[in-house]
């Protein structure tokens, strides 16, 4: 006798975020995860009741994994000058992949119709401000932070993909906003 292959939910997570590659965010459906995932429609619907809370536990299991990294980034920071920052800034050495890329298109276009969802990435957003104010500069935290978020966008959005060696360069001059900004009083 065959034994039943045992379905986590991270399996259905990861279904979905193959869904999203290949389709894009308009793709992802409760129909389209379960097919992936090679099961039912009703287990898909018994973990997550609706596309939207489908898209809600994937951004969370993002956010809870990109938190885990920059916890850890900031462990490694605690002797630079500002280690909330440059966590964020070595976190962002990681050439985001493909699938990077589609979950976070697929966010942004269900922050648009979704309040949840909005309200998610704005208390995440929230988060990562309080965190740059936590320095002798937190304007100079602001603004690289900012430059260090637009660096992002650009990349996630696939507006562009610099070479390795221009996106160090990039990183560093991020760092440097914040080092050589003159002293506030």
């Amino acid at each position: 006798m065959a034994r039943t292959r045992k379905i986590s939910e991270n399996d259905i997570l990861d279904a979905a975020e193959r869904v999203v590659l290949r389709e894009g965010a308009s793709g992802l459906s409760i129909d389209a995860v379960a097919q992936e995932a090679g099961v039912s429609k009703s287990r898909v619907v018994y973990d997550h009741k609706s596309k939207s809370a489908l898209l809600e536990a994937l951004i969370e299991r993002r956010l809870a994994s990109e938190e885990e990294h920059v916890r850890a980034a900031v462990d490694e920071s605690s002797h630079l000058p500002h280690p909330e920052l440059f966590a964020r800034i070595s976190v962002a050495e990681k050439v985001p992949e493909d699938i990077d890329k589609a979950v976070c298109i697929a966010i942004s276009a269900a922050m648009s119709s979704d309040k949840n969802i909005h309200d998610r990435m704005s208390e995440w957003t929230r988060k990562d401000l309080a965190a740059m104010e936590t320095s002798k500069k937190p304007k100079a935290a602001l603004i690289a932070y900012l430059a260090l978020s637009g660096f992002y966008c650009t990349e996630y959005f696939n507006f562009h993909q610099w070479e390795p060696e221009e996106r160090l360069a990039i990183l560093d001059g991020i760092r440097a906003i914040y080092t050589n900004f003159p002293e506030e009083k």
